[in-house]
């Protein structure tokens, strides 16, 4: 049977990033086994033919019910898929959803019948909550960056900010291309509601959020800005991390340094 994809190259483009990023989170060890998550609002690519496809699944519940999702299509990494498996056959090792009527429950559509991650209620969530405040953020990534997780290990990193001030002041291409910073979640249990609701709260202010002792989730207007976001923040981490390992506390940029980039970039204060 053809893919879906076939005929449709700004679908197939948006499916490709996806495996490509994939690819990358498997490279750099932040992947481990099925661990990771990815989720693309793909509905402004979907056409009048893909709108008539049959189920190929049994309607799954949500769990919720998320209204400013009703007629959306999703597409979704497979549960207990390989993220090394993703990049290299996406539509084996993920499936594109529709989300039904009663914004409670979708279907697959294709190309395979692999259910969606476990993770799919909390991406969601965080989908209708951007659609909802008119974002024009289509991506969501969920990764495990090993340098971010080992800081999030010590309380004071997780103190409000302390994070994102110290990892801004690392190299300059962090706050230019983070420019929002890195947002906090106390630890919660993977998959549950009580982690999707703090996630929301914080994406109010940021757009990547550190999961404590877990990993990141960053949203953006593709996947590949969102991978870009949170390898910028990981890059920083690992500059604080080597120069601790040399036996020194490193100076980061200084305050008036920091200004003087935000004004020449037009970052926010």
């Amino acid at each position: 049977m053809a893919s879906i994809l076939e005929n449709r190259p700004a679908l197939a483009t948006e499916v490709e990033k996806v495996a490509e990023v994939a690819g990358y989170l498997w490279q750099k060890g932040w992947a481990e086994r099925n661990g990771g998550n990815i989720t693309v609002n793909i509905t402004e690519h979907i056409d009048e033919e893909i709108k008539a496809l049959p189920a190929i699944s049994p309607i799954y519940p949500i769990g919720t019910v998320l209204p400013n999702l009703k007629g959306c299509y999703f597409y979704c990494k497979g549960t207990n898929m390989r993220m090394r498996d993703l990049a290299r056959r996406p539509m084996e090792n993920g499936s594109i959803i529709r989300i039904l009527e009663d914004c409670a429950s979708y279907v697959i559509i294709a190309d395979n019948a692999v259910k969606p991650t476990s993770e799919l209620p909390s991406h969601l969530s965080v989908h209708n909550y951007l659609i909802g405040k008119g974002s024009p953020y289509k991506a969501s990534v969920h990764t495990h960056p090993i340098e971010l997780i080992a800081m999030s290990h010590s309380p004071k990193y997780l103190e409000k900010d302390v994070a994102t001030k110290l990892l801004w002041s690392m190299i300059p291409e962090t706050k230019a291309f983070c420019p929002r910073g890195l947002g906090i979640v106390p630890y919660r249990l993977a998959g549950s509601v009580e982690l999707a609701d703090a996630t929301i709260a914080e994406l109010d202010d940021y757009d990547v959020v550190m999961w404590e002792k877990h990993g990141v989730f960053a949203v953006d207007c593709d996947v590949m800005q969102a991978f870009d976001q949170i390898d910028v923040l990981n890059k920083s981490a690992l500059i604080y991390i080597a120069a601790k390992s040399m036996g020194f506390e490193p100076d980061g940029m200084s305050e008036e340094q920091m200004r003087e980039m935000s004004m020449a970039f037009n970052l926010p204060k």
